[in-house]
């Protein structure tokens, strides 16, 4: 849209931090709301907008506001919802918009004088350019509700279990249910169950209701199977109605492997079914936002969506207000990882508008990292705060490996940021230098070949943690990565990784060590193992070893395990990024790479996206295709680098070029 056209204007970030203080409000289980148990902000309540005008001749305005409050024109003020007229010449007008309860906002009807991108929006302490959104540029919106789009979904499977009935749908359903038929004299009970499992225990089932067909419609949930105890399938109908907001899917994949397929058509709808306004873990338990779930949903998104506006909401949703009380979710870690997650939106988006939006807040989050790190350097731990990395044994006696190979890309992170406005980065340069010494004295045992977990306890324990994301940021030299990938990565005697969650990040730093057929294997037997157990969405941990009802069990609960959760998605970005070869170089896809490595295949094709473009790479026997619809990029192949032309196909086989 053009920065000209009207739209609902806001405080900048008060949108995201409002509708992600209401999306970590809505987890419930079994009976009770559980909001998230972290600190939380809220937007302002009452915000003051400004422009000025330099007008040619009397122009009428009408501005409408979500909350009360008046307008001001050259000092004399005015109700809001009345035609108002601002004269020819130097003018000032001010809005003034509080509301206790929502999200106070403003949107100005005129032909001249109208709420586009020129105003500014202050809290009273501080004036920023105002924020608005792309799904707001009706006046007949509300900001605060948002409003989804709505499928019905019909059973694919009804049988009589238990003396009552079962529904399948399927498919996994993010919504709600009305029933079409129902012969009861009294209200009926309706158990929920991502698994039938869940469905049919009626005692430990997450979401479970008593309903009449004349009831209302039930709250949004998550389920594949709907089980109605007592009821008779000849007595009761049900349809399902999936909710979700639209999201343009610009990737395609297609090979000669149907299980290949079939892991990407699911990981697919995983992320899809992750993708609400802002990216959450899975539709089923938390539906919180996570820091560190969300950082690999931007690298999938990367290569499914590249929908920069879901990455935006979320960073600025996990952030909150500039002031910082707490971790992001309690967990250290997980504020690193938004720092770096900016960087990486960066290089992806080449966003400078909102890189400078964003940068005061990634100042004050280094400075409160930096408030807990010792005369080394190292960061630590401080009451209440969560050292996580993963669900995985380590020792974590003071300070831990894995975290400081997090800060140190941080700096890295805050420099290159930090650079391209401009900024003074002198500080995290010389922090960077100083912890990359410390790290590699204190935590690189040269006998092992690798990082341990901690020095302080004098265990020399090794986990794969620190060593992947050392391989990740291009913290060691070929010697030293070549040592982590014998001596960790591929062995068996280091404790293998269980979640999918660093699952991911170990794939990641295996197919840059140069394991693509590892990872292809992995990819073919972990994923596939899910599928084996008849997955419709991928799940938040998997074990090949849990059988039966085990395998829906997590943190003590029978059906504590999410069987959607978005980083169950990865073999979109390992695909995308490590077999189609694709990434950008300079930011914004201005120049990128694509190093196809098609060995596993004997065909594929791949349709990615890119700023600006779309990157498509197919390979048929011993023939690759590459074209691009941008200039900028460059392939590598069989150790030469050929140029891509906009719209001109370049065919590889073998070593030769063919134009």
């Amino acid at each position: 849209m053009e920065k000209t056209q009207a739209r609902w204007l806001w405080y900048p970030g008060d949108f995201e931090i409002r509708q992600g203080l209401l999306q970590n409000f809505s987890r419930e289980e079994r009976g009770f709301d559980w909001p998230a148990y972290w600190y939380q902000d809220d937007c302002h309540r009452n915000v003051k907008f400004k422009r000025y005008y330099d007008l040619k001749e009397r122009t009428e305005f009408i501005v409408h506001g979500i909350g009360i409050g008046y307008v001001e024109i050259n000092g004399e003020k005015f109700p809001l919802e009345t035609k108002l007229i601002c004269p020819a010449g130097k003018n000032k007008i001010r809005v003034f918009i509080g509301n206790l309860n929502e999200l106070p906002t403003i949107y100005i009807e005129g032909e001249v004088v109208k709420s586009d991108a020129g105003w500014q929006a202050s809290s009273f302490i501080q004036e920023l350019p105002a924020g608005w959104s792309e799904m707001f540029y009706s006046q007949n919106q509300n900001p605060n509700e948002i409003v989804y789009t709505e499928m019905d979904c019909d059973w694919q499977e009804k049988t009589e279990v238990k003396g009552g009935t079962l529904f399948d749908f399927g498919r996994a359903v993010f919504g709600t249910h009305r029933f079409t038929k129902l012969v009861s004299k009294a209200p009926v009970t309706i158990c929920y169950g991502e698994s039938e499992a869940e469905a049919l225990d009626v005692d430990m089932c997450y979401y479970k209701e008593n309903k009449a067909i004349e009831t209302t419609v039930p709250r949004k949930r998550a389920f594949r199977y709907l089980f109605i105890p007592e009821v008779v399938p000849e007595n009761v109908d049900i349809i399902a109605m999936h909710q979700y907001l639209p999201i343009n899917k610009r990737a395609q994949f297609a090979s000669n492997s149907s299980l290949v397929n079939k892991i990407w058509q699911v990981s697919e709808e995983t992320f899809k079914l992750c993708s609400d306004l802002f990216f959450i873990d899975g539709i089923k338990r938390d539906r919180w936002i996570w820091s560190g779930d969300a950082y690999q949903s931007y690298l999938i998104n990367q290569y499914l969506f590249f929908d920069e506006d879901i990455n935006k909401r979320t960073m600025l949703a996990l952030r909150g207000q500039n002031e910082i009380k707490q971790h992001m979710n309690t967990i250290v870690d997980y504020s690193i990882l938004w720092l770096i997650g900016i960087e990486n939106h960066y290089m992806m988006t080449g966003d400078e508008e909102f890189l400078a939006q964003v940068y005061e807040k990634m100042l004050t989050m280094m400075n409160y990292l930096e408030k807990q790190t010792n005369e080394l350097g190292f960061i630590y731990g401080r009451e209440k705060d969560w050292i996580f990395i993963d669900w995985s044994e380590m020792d974590k006696e003071g300070t831990l490996a894995a975290e400081q190979v997090l800060l140190l890309k941080a700096y890295q992170s805050m420099a290159h940021c930090g650079a391209i406005l401009g900024k003074k980065v002198s500080h995290y340069e010389e922090a960077f230098d100083k912890l990359k010494k410390n790290l590699m004295e204190y935590f690189w045992d040269a006998e092992l070949g690798s990082f341990i977990d901690s020095y302080e306890s004098g265990n020399r324990h090794v986990t794969r943690h620190a060593n992947i994301f050392a391989v990740l940021f291009d913290f060691l030299s070929e010697k030293e990565e070549a040592s982590v990938l014998n001596n960790v990565l591929l062995n068996d005697d280091i404790t293998q990784i269980t979640t999918p969650y660093f699952k991911f990040f170990e794939q990641d730093a295996l197919c840059k060590l140069g394991e693509t057929k590892t990872v292809f294997t992995i990819i073919q037997e972990y994923w596939g193992g899910m599928l084996k157990r008849g997955a419709v969405t991928f799940w938040e941990e998997f074990n090949p070893n849990e059988l039966g009802d085990d395998a829906y069990e997590m943190y003590g609960d029978p059906f504590g395990k999410s069987l959607c959760h978005a980083w169950g998605a990865s073999p979109i970005y390992l695909l995308g990024r490590h077999f189609a070869g694709l990434k950008p170089t300079s930011p914004g896809y201005e120049s990128f790479e694509v190093v196809p490595n098609l060995t596993e295949f004997d065909e594929v094709s791949f349709t990615l996206p890119v700023k600006n473009g779309q990157v498509t790479i197919e390979k048929k026997g011993d023939e690759i295709v590459i074209f691009a619809t941008r200039d900028g990029g460059t392939v590598v192949f069989n150790q030469q680098n050929y140029t891509l032309t906009q719209n001109e196909p370049l065919k590889l086989l073998q070593a030769q070029v063919v134009l």
